[in-house]
């Protein structure tokens, strides 16, 4: 089974061999969900126990996605060295090492410890996403790239809702809302002592993610996944590429990572941002901790759309187009929409909501990227798997810029950072994935 854009060592897979790969690589997207969406209930969780700033407290999303952009090159040497699944297996045993490092963080209540144990998670997610992504791109027919991405979208965000609300039910208790607001009014000592205890709650359930993740590693290894072989290009690609000597000449590839960067960080800020913005409505961390489930909630439905309706209704290029356009909407509408409003039992203000639907509008946005910045670069594929990889530092990036303007101004204004992002998704789906000249 080839492409246009890489040949795999599946020819010969039956389709039910072909099933057991995608199931594989669906369990794998519900590990990054779990393990990356988890950091939108950590952010306000470690704001109250090491006692920080907004900027301070979204460096947990910079230091997790910063790994992104340090590993993603490096990985796909890696990958090419060793292969992709034993490749993998190294990438889960640095998520189980960060995950380790959370234990002797929370011993000693140290932030920059806390952000090193999630730049070494992101660093053996960057491995996997590095191999992950290509294999879900080119395992099947490239016009249902989008849907089998959409599926994978399903499992990464199924877990982003079940993570921030498993974390809570373990780490928080119902006595915490009356110890957060005991926290001003107790002396040093304390206040030391009760964040102590607060922060201490994380080592058992971290002990039990790496020593997971180690054991699955090693399953993956030995998993029947085919390996990817995208160094070998069909004749009629081959010829087209003769002259390329540089991954930097394929605009739509450099335009479609710029893409994936500001994809990701809108999506982040979406997620991660919201329990905060909740807050600032006078609702308590409790409440709120399911806010960013109702926002992967929505994401699921447009995956579920996607799925239904792709390639047979809509091309994946016209979802790209609409889901860009809604995401610009809704910024507008958070900014200057105002008003209180209860639904789902919660009195907020009405422009929280549109916070939740951005989880709509992006959730075509990473599958329908994808194919169209992979089209046609045959041995370039891998590389350029990985430059899109490097994409997903805005995740760190992103978050920053919201932090400052929220301290600078107020959270709400600081949604206008997703305004320019969604103007250039607007045109890289419209006209940036075409040029293939500069």
């Amino acid at each position: 089974m080839k492409t246009a854009s890489a040949a795999i060592k599946v020819e010969t897979l039956t389709k039910g061999q072909t099933m057991l790969s995608i199931l594989l690589i669906g369990l794998m997207f519900f590990i990054f969900g779990f393990v990356s969406w988890v950091n939108s209930i950590l952010i306000p969780y470690f704001k109250i126990a090491c006692e920080l700033t907004s900027f301070q407290a979204y460096l947990v999303a910079f230091a997790f996605y910063i790994a992104y952009f340090v590993m993603s090159v490096p990985s796909s040497y890696l990958l090419r060295a060793v292969g992709f699944k034993k490749g993998m297996m190294f990438g889960f045993w640095a998520m189980a090492l960060g995950a380790f490092i959370f234990v002797p963080a929370a011993m000693t209540r140290t932030y920059e410890i806390f952000l090193l144990g999630l730049f070494t998670i992101g660093i053996g997610l960057a491995i996997l996403q590095t191999a992950a992504n290509p294999y879900i791109t080119i395992l099947g027919p490239k016009n249902r790239a989008a849907q089998r991405i959409s599926i994978m979208g399903i499992c990464n965000k199924a877990a982003g809702i079940l993570s921030p609300i498993v974390f809570a039910a373990v780490i928080l208790r119902p006595t915490d809302t009356d110890l957060f607001a005991q926290l001003s009014s107790m002396t040093d000592v304390e206040r030391s002592s009760a964040l102590d205890e607060l922060i201490r709650r994380v080592i058992n359930p971290y002990i039990g993610l790496g020593s997971f993740l180690f054991i699955l590693g090693i399953l993956v290894y030995r998993s029947p996944l085919p390996e990817i072989d995208t160094e070998h290009e069909d004749e009629s690609l081959a010829t087209a590429n003769a002259g390329k000597t540089s991954i930097f000449q394929f605009p739509h590839l450099i335009l479609g990572a710029l893409a994936i960067f500001l994809h990701v960080g809108t999506q982040v800020i979406a997620i991660d941002t919201i329990i905060g913005y909740a807050g600032s409505m006078g609702i308590g961390l409790l409440e709120a901790k399911v806010f960013p489930s109702y926002t992967l909630f929505c994401t699921i439905c447009g995956y579920l759309i996607g799925i239904t309706v792709i390639p047979k209704f809509i091309s994946q290029v016209n979802a790209l187009r609409i889901c860009t356009i809604l995401g610009t909407v809704f910024t507008l509408l958070i900014i200057f929409t105002k008003g209180e409003f209860t639904f789902l039992g919660h009195q907020t203000d009405v422009s929280i909501w549109f916070v939740v639907l951005l989880g709509l509008a992006n959730s075509l946005v990473w599958a329908g990227i994808w194919p169209l910045a992979l089209d046609d670069l045959g041995r370039f594929t891998k590389l350029g798997a990985s430059i899109m990889i490097m994409g997903l530092c805005g995740n760190a990036i992103m978050p920053l810029f919201y932090g400052h303007f929220a301290d600078v101004y107020d959270l709400r204004q600081a949604y206008w950072v997703l305004f320019p992002c969604y103007l250039y998704l607007v045109f890289y789906a419209v006209k940036g994935h075409k040029l293939r000249k500069w």
